[in-house]
């Protein structure tokens, strides 16, 4: 696996690099021959993140942590990562047979300040591919996020399934 790691605020030393090649190839025992994953440090205000992204069978596996020690996070990141393969193997293991190849993932937007324009600051472009609900629900709980835009397999629409603040999903589907 090629990994690919970058440092914001941090200088990336080789033993940290090392460091994070080994924990990361862990993961390979669970798929063969997984390709690339990006590694994202930095240190923001004394903690110290890890993000690593990886895509598998045409989906993302994303973890991300923070903490007091780089070399903590990374395991922690690891250890996230194992869990999500481990939660959802079976549905792997099933696209991976089937050939279905879903969505890439969607970034949330970065917070606006308070100006008294409205501009956009930062676009985000991304592959649409269908799927059905069910696997939306899955691909956003892989990548964290609190929302996440596919195109439905069904209806061939594009749609945003949402996390409700009572833990449940809503779908914004577009009228005909």
């Amino acid at each position: 696996m090629q990994v690919v790691v970058r440092g914001k605020n941090i200088k990336v030393t080789d033993a940290l690099r090392g460091y994070v090649e080994k924990r990361l190839a862990k993961l390979d025992r669970f798929f063969n021959g997984l390709s690339e994953a990006q590694v994202a440090l930095s240190v923001e205000r004394g903690n110290h993140r890890v993000e690593v992204t990886i895509p598998v069978n045409g989906m993302i596996l994303r973890g991300e942590e923070a903490t007091h020690d780089m070399y903590a996070a990374v395991d922690l990141v690891v250890e996230k990562l194992e869990k999500q393969i481990e939660r959802y193997k079976s549905r792997f293991n099933r696209r991976a047979r089937v050939g279905n190849v879903p969505v890439a993932e969607v970034a949330a937007p970065e917070p606006l300040e308070d100006t008294e324009k409205n501009e956009v600051v930062r676009v985000k472009r991304f592959a649409i591919k269908p799927m059905n609900i069910d696997e939306a629900i899955m691909q956003m709980n892989l990548l964290g996020h609190n929302f996440f835009v596919f195109r439905n397999a069904e209806t061939e629409a594009v749609c945003v399934l949402y996390r409700r603040k009572d833990g449940n999903y809503g779908l914004i589907e577009p009228e005909d």
